[in-house]
């Protein structure tokens, strides 16, 4: 708001209408060059101002000039940096970070992981509710079955033992918990990697344990690239980058990767065509031809 207040000679923003902020945020694009988000957020700060403080409607703001968004190439490890990566691991943490590499999902999608979508017999892993409120299927690594099975047996004895404490409750979605009063407390809605500790939530007041906290994986994985000197900004979601290119780059059909990631659109899946700079199609330089 000072910026707004300041750019118009410290008039009362009562005093300002729609071609005051226009101009606030055309100046925010064209002279500060500002990113698209930081106007965006400008922009959220004036319309909660106006409505919720001075109570004033604005109207539609069509002549502002809109900051472009820049178009920005996912960070992609190589196959070696990511099994460098993971070899720094171990446990809860290994197994959380291999399953990001080798499945493709979201770290909050690996993260509330229900034991009962989990399909050993047919290697595949459900995704209820996953960005867009969409459910999907992807792939269980075969190399994970047996460490997932094992540590699905501790995640059980830890459980029986909540229950034997008068415990033992997951959090249900959405309205699930009254339709079925009992279901929280069975072994198949049990989140595959819960947390240590059990917690009250805010919400119901009831005792749960919650599932992994999202930045134990992240400092996790920060730490291991920093160990082994990688300079690339990796996180989380760079294993889930790192998947979907090695599927492309090993030859693997667009259309099956988009699926397996959940886009919409399969443009949204090409960005990883020109991570691999060689197209959909696999064009060779003139120079590397035979």
């Amino acid at each position: 708001m000072n910026h707004l207040i300041r750019f118009h000679k410290y008039r009362h923003p009562q005093d300002m209408g729609a071609p005051e902020v226009e101009a606030f945020l055309s100046d925010l694009a064209v002279r500060r060059d500002v990113s698209a988000s930081t106007q965006n957020q400008a922009l959220s700060a004036i319309l909660f101002l106006y409505k919720q403080v001075l109570q004033i409607e604005l109207p539609w703001l069509e002549g502002v000039i809109r900051a472009k968004r820049s178009q920005r190439l996912p960070v992609v490890l190589t196959r070696e940096e990511v099994a460098s990566v993971l070899a720094q691991l171990d446990g809860t943490l290994w197994l959380v970070s291999s399953l990001l590499y080798g499945s493709g999902m979201r770290l909050m999608e690996v993260l509330r992981l229900r034991v009962k979508d989990v399909e050993f017999s047919r290697l595949e892993i459900l995704i209820r509710d996953g960005k867009g409120h969409k459910d999907r299927v992807t792939m269980l690594p075969s190399k994970l079955v047996a460490p997932l099975q094992l540590h699905l047996e501790r995640v059980k004895q830890l459980h029986r033992q909540d229950l034997l404490e008068g415990y033992g409750k997951a959090n249900l979605p959405h309205a699930l918990a009254r339709k079925y009063p009992n279901a929280a407390a069975e072994w198949g809605w049990q989140f595959v990697f819960p947390s240590i500790n059990r917690s009250e939530d805010p919400r119901s007041g009831g005792i749960f344990r919650h599932h992994l906290h999202e930045k134990t994986i992240q400092r996790a994985i920060r730490n291991a690239v920093r160990r082994i000197g990688l300079h690339n900004p990796a996180t989380p979601h760079t294993l889930r980058h790192c998947f979907a290119t090695h599927l492309l780059e090993s030859g693997q059909d667009i259309r099956t990767v988009q699926e397996l990631l959940g886009h919409a659109d399969v443009k949204t899946t090409q960005i990883y065509t020109h991570v691999l700079n060689r197209g959909g199609l696999a064009v060779l330089s003139p120079l590397d031809r035979p």
